[in-house]
């Protein structure tokens, strides 16, 4: 991700998100006091980047000192760019990036990935071409 002059590069099973508002009021209006909010366990977000993976060692490989050519292996993460995650809000890491709030989260504290399903996004397109 790249704002300005600097970049930034998430690292390892780690997702980049942008929390969503927290919600200060009950469905009929009343605020609540920031001690309740703050009690929330979980809390959800608009994931913005992804680290690569997990790293994984080459099976064949039987002289480890050596340099590899193949490059590094990753078990990927399962959170793509645009997912909504919940998440437990206790293992989220807060950061401010270029003025803009984001939490790093690893990918065990995600609980939820609510994605757009890419074929439904096609039969939308089907539907408007009518």
């Amino acid at each position: 991700m790249k704002k300005g002059n600097s970049r930034m590069i998430v690292v390892g099973d780690r997702v980049l998100i942008k929390p969503n508002e927290s919600e200060d009021r009950t469905e009929v209006g009343l605020y609540l006091p920031q001690t309740v909010v703050e009690k929330e366990k979980v809390q959800s977000g608009t994931v913005v980047f992804v680290g690569p993976g997990i790293p994984i060692p080459d099976p064949t490989d039987d002289e480890p000192w050596r340099p590899n050519e193949k490059g590094p292996r990753y078990i990927p993460v399962q959170a793509k760019e645009g997912d909504v995650a919940v998440f437990l809000k206790k293992h989220a890491i807060e950061m401010k990036f270029d003025g803009e709030d984001y939490l790093i989260v690893p990918q065990g504290a995600i609980l939820v990935l609510l994605r757009d399903d890419e074929f439904s996004k096609l039969d939308e397109d089907f539907a408007n071409l009518e």
